[in-house]
């Protein structure tokens, strides 16, 4: 009998986003008349910008000719994109990065739940809770989490820094000193964040204890606030102890695209061995490049039309969210995140995660998601995001204000 990766097996269920998919189906299915407005999963739902447009016709015109066809891309990335972000990302902010520490890839979330093959199966890791499934999803899969307990929702070998309104959502050091630490900020689902002296911390704790901070940085072009970093390579002796992980979904609305780049400097090593190397063989071996097209959109981005038009989309979202923000304020709710992120996180009214879901679905026909589905200390708040459009947002509002 050919055995299989029994890691598989101790995943409790499906991926949060799929079961909240299927009750909505359910519910749709038993309400068919109702019209449901989704605040749940964060997909954005604005066209993309002209400019990007336009470098994707150009491109695929280009693709239509012997002498502007690409075949296989370049497995670690294009060099137009990485000198690109190289140096829009990092070297305008003050940030040593080179464009060959530039991994382009098909997205932040392939990244995120891929790095984790770099460490040993023994490498103990420390996550932020609440905190983005993916993080510990994958490894689960790499058999790093020990046994799960299903009345807690705790996994017993992964040490969890809960961030929660009694602390300010700022985690504080673990008593157990990990090897990996996943820090996603601004925070996915608290929509909270850490100023850079905050953040120096925990760089300085994991050069301190030889730790690698894996550092999502999906939300980053939501930072409002001049004390928050956009890179974590705005902090001092960053390139010997983190990775960064960057998206073009929610700053571009890439999510039908799919585009994303990791950074790895060529400083960061860990007994000997150097990660940056072991990621470039690594995207070598499995990865044959994001397509051309894409890429040469990605590249419209950082350009004077791409930075105003993705910049006009993202005040779009966030006015969303500062009127889901004051609206659910304004309605008696405990209300956290929304101002560097496109995220609220709000406490529940005495009731579970997922009793609320239901409630919101049965009697305001809105979605959101259970914070309990991102983690144990996520019980007893539920997440909104503010992807949807003005007229939803709006219409979501009234709808639970009236409950």
């Amino acid at each position: 009998m050919t055995p299989v990766n029994e890691n598989y097996l101790k995943l409790p269920g499906s991926y949060l986003f799929s079961t909240i998919a299927k009750k909505v189906d359910e519910y749709k299915a038993a309400h068919p008349d109702t019209e449901i407005i989704r605040l749940g999963i964060g997909d954005v739902t604005l066209p993309l910008c002209p400019a990007v447009i336009e470098a994707l016709q150009k491109a695929v015109a280009e693709m239509g000719t012997a002498e502007g066809f690409h075949g296989y891309a370049p497995d670690l990335g294009y060099s137009f994109l990485r000198e690109t972000m190289a140096n829009e990302d990092y070297v305008a902010r003050g940030c040593h990065i080179e464009p060959d520490e530039v991994f382009i890839s098909d997205g932040a979330k392939s990244d995120s739940g891929n790095i984790q093959e770099l460490f040993a199966e023994n490498a103990v890791i420390a996550v932020t809770d609440p905190v983005y499934p993916v993080y510990v999803d994958s490894n689960v899969m790499g058999g790093r989490t020990g046994t799960y307990d299903e009345k807690t929702g705790v996994w017993s070998d992964v040490v969890y820094m809960p961030c929660t309104a009694e602390n300010g959502f700022i985690p504080a050091f673990p008593d157990r000193v990990p090897d990996v630490i996943y820090l996603c900020l601004p925070n996915n689902p608290t929509g909270t964040t850490l100023t850079k002296d905050q953040l120096q911390e925990w760089v300085d704790y994991a050069n301190d204890h030889g730790s690698v901070i894996i550092f999502d940085a999906a939300y980053e072009a939501y930072i409002s606030e001049p004390d928050v970093p956009h890179t974590i390579f705005e902090c001092k002796g960053a390139r010997t102890c983190a990775i960064e992980i960057r998206s073009f979904s929610k700053n571009a609305g890439f999510t039908g695209l799919r585009l994303g780049a990791t950074v790895i400097p060529k400083d960061l090593k860990r007994n000997g061995a150097s990660l940056h190397d072991m990621w470039a063989r690594r995207h070598g071996t499995k990865f044959n490049g994001a397509p051309y097209i894409v890429q040469r959109a990605g590249e419209a981005v950082y350009s004077p039309e791409g930075k105003k038009q993705t910049g006009e989309q993202v005040a779009y979202y966030m006015e969303n969210a500062r009127l889901i923000r004051e609206g659910l304020e304004k309605a008696g709710y405990t209300v956290y995140g929304g101002v560097n992120a496109p995220y609220i996180w709000l406490k529940t009214p005495g009731v579970s995660s997922w009793d609320f879901f239901d409630y919101l679905l049965d009697n305001a026909h809105v979605v959101g998601t259970p914070g309990s589905g991102f983690g144990p200390a996520g019980e007893g708040y539920f997440r909104l995001t503010a992807f949807g459009t003005h007229e939803n947002t709006r219409a979501a509002l009234e709808r639970i204000a009236k409950l």
